[in-house]
């Protein structure tokens, strides 16, 4: 009964409007503006125009704006999904409204178009990408158009960056997570069939876009997603016939991706690695005494460079030097390359490999412990 009868209002209202409008075209203009009925109903239902309209502007804008009400107030789907709406850099809002129009998010380009103008956003639409619905109204979408920031966020995951780096480029990202709750979401680890201790290690490196309003949570899943996606069936069989689970396959390409600087150096690093398990070396990895040290205020990083002899008998499991095998979990977040040279690694004799003098970035790879000393630096 109560819908009849706006109905019905609505349709009466769009009878008297009709009529004032051709009010206004026969001359009738001066009254409708001195009394203020049109511009008051208006500005009660819309909110206050922008200053810059002409009373004329302001009359007519305010006419349109109460005959197509509904249009402007009633979503299109109330049960439509989001979709993305690229604004260019330098569209009008004419050529907005008709793309919104065309995607069916709104009711009447028109009416948005007359809005826009009446609300003075018409001069405030920022390009960027915007998640958009048809189950939003017209006034609504036009609103987060005015946002001056890209709803969505880039966010990056550098190979070898570790949670707490994550974390820390949280607080420029644009992103509305704190590095302590996305650190909680790493820490809780995964539950179920093939449950993780924690997340690190499998926060997928690679190029990321989430709504600002994104929480850990879902930061957190849609790494470990990309991981799912990226380490193949094949990947894990050549872990699996090497003799390491999953975990203890990324744990290692973890180390790898620490220890080259050149990624075709990656599949030989690993073989040492390799070689030195099966005869029951240490792997004697620095970037593991890196990990197990943390961040210092007296380095400012994450990775102490260089380590000292005291370092290197810091009580840690995760003290390749002191503590035979791999360690726990994960020192780092490997890339897929890493990962790739753990499965697929070189067959080589080497057991040793250090730094070479040249500043390259590259090592030096021996069989004995006397050709890796031969190998230091002058």
């Amino acid at each position: 009964m109560k819908q009849a009868r706006r109905r019905q209002s609505r349709t009466c209202l769009t009878f008297v409007m009709t009529i004032l409008l051709g009010t206004i075209c026969l001359g009738g203009l001066a009254i409708l503006v001195g009394f203020g009925l049109i511009p008051q109903m208006a500005n009660d239902a819309f909110g206050a125009p922008v200053s810059t309209l002409s009373p004329f502007q302001r009359t007519y804008l305010s006419l349109q704006l109460l005959i197509h009400q509904d249009a402007l107030t009633l979503p299109v789907n109330p049960e439509a999904q989001p979709v993305q709406f690229l604004v260019k850099e330098g569209e009008t809002a004419n050529s907005v409204a008709m793309r919104l129009y065309d995607l069916g998010l709104i009711r009447d380009r028109e009416a948005f178009r007359a809005y826009l103008i009446y609300s003075g956003r018409d001069t405030r639409i920022r390009s960027g990408t915007y998640t958009l619905s048809a189950a939003m109204n017209a006034l609504e979408i036009a609103g987060k158009l005015q946002d001056p920031l890209s709803q969505e966020v880039v966010f990056n995951i550098l190979p070898g960056w570790r949670a707490e780096e994550i974390a820390a480029s949280l607080a420029t990202s644009g992103i509305n997570v704190n590095a302590e709750s996305f650190l909680e979401a790493v820490r809780q680890g995964k539950k179920g069939e093939e449950p993780l201790a924690s997340y690190e290690g499998f926060l997928f490196p690679g190029s990321y876009r989430f709504l600002r309003d994104v929480t850990a949570e879902e930061m957190v899943q849609a790494f470990y997603h990309e991981f799912e996606r990226s380490v193949t069936e094949d990947l894990r069989n050549a872990y699996a016939q090497r003799g390491l689970s999953l975990v203890e396959a990324v744990t290692l390409a973890s180390i790898v991706q620490r220890e080259a600087v050149v990624t075709e150096e990656q599949p030989l690093i690993a073989s040492v690695f390799y070689n030195r398990l099966q005869q029951n070396m240490k792997l004697d990895s620095d970037p593991t005494v890196q990990y197990a040290l943390g961040y210092g205020e007296a380095w400012g990083t994450w990775w102490k460079v260089p380590l000292t002899l005291n370092d290197l008998s810091v009580d840690s499991p995760y003290n390749t030097y002191l503590y035979p095998g791999l360690p726990p979990g994960p020192i780092c977040n490997p890339g897929l390359s890493a990962l790739q040279a753990v499965a697929y690694p070189a067959e080589t004799p080497y057991f040793y490999f250090r730094a070479a003098c040249d500043g390259s970035g590259r090592h030096l790879f021996a069989r004995t412990f006397e050709e890796h000393l031969q190998n230091a630096c002058p």
